[in-house]
């Protein structure tokens, strides 16, 4: 029996058949990755706009925490100086330090309240920024994935390997995963690949 090696190359027609078929499917797939990756992008970059709002909001909140802080250790260290400069004083002038002394300990006590404002304000800040921070993680998740889909899938399109076709869907579907729970605001977030990738 005689082998031919004829009979173990495809015909022509075939293996131009194969390619396009393959070729067709990257490009369709490479178009619809793209696609999906820049409307992410645009959410993407609007939630980084928020955060940089979010931590210049909690900086400013912070800033008027610490000049709210040095209004009440003043208006207290008056109180404390007129208090003392009252015993040294005779009876008749105490009055005028007494209300003095109550004009600072209401500046004080107003200094006092507005501070826990602020630093209420400036904790929610913080907590809005990392809500933000948590979508863009999976955002940029989506991106990379998406990226290493496209990747293969130009290196399937070069050396026509269906087998590899199939495995860039592996990383495409954790992108498209990852791009939809940041859309929609899914609570999907692997915590671990994210701290190895930070």
């Amino acid at each position: 029996m005689d082998i031919d090696p004829l009979e173990m190359v495809e015909p022509e027609g075939q293996a131009a058949a194969k390619s396009r078929r393959l070729n067709a499917a990257v490009a369709i797939s490479v178009a619809l990755l793209a696609s999906f990756m820049g409307i992410c992008k645009v959410k993407d970059d609007n939630i980084v706009q928020a955060m940089q709002q979010a931590q210049a909001d909690k900086l400013d909140h912070w800033a008027f925490y610490q000049a709210r802080n040095l209004r009440e250790e003043l208006a207290k260290t008056t109180v404390v100086q007129l208090r003392l400069q009252a015993g040294d004083r005779p009876v008749e002038r105490r009055s005028d330090y007494d209300q003095a002394i109550a004009q600072y300990e209401k500046l004080a006590a107003e200094q006092a309240v507005k501070k826990d404002e602020l630093r209420a304000q400036a904790l929610a800040d913080q907590q809005n920024y990392d809500s933000l921070n948590f979508r863009d993680d999976q955002f940029d998740l989506s991106d990379a994935a998406i990226a290493i889909a496209i990747s293969l899938l130009a290196i399937a399109s070069l050396t026509q390997l269906w087998w590899l076709y199939f495995l860039s869907l592996v990383p495409a579907g954790f992108g498209l995963v990852m791009g939809v729970a940041g859309l929609a605001g899914w609570d999907v977030h692997p915590t671990a690949l994210v701290k190895l990738l930070s």
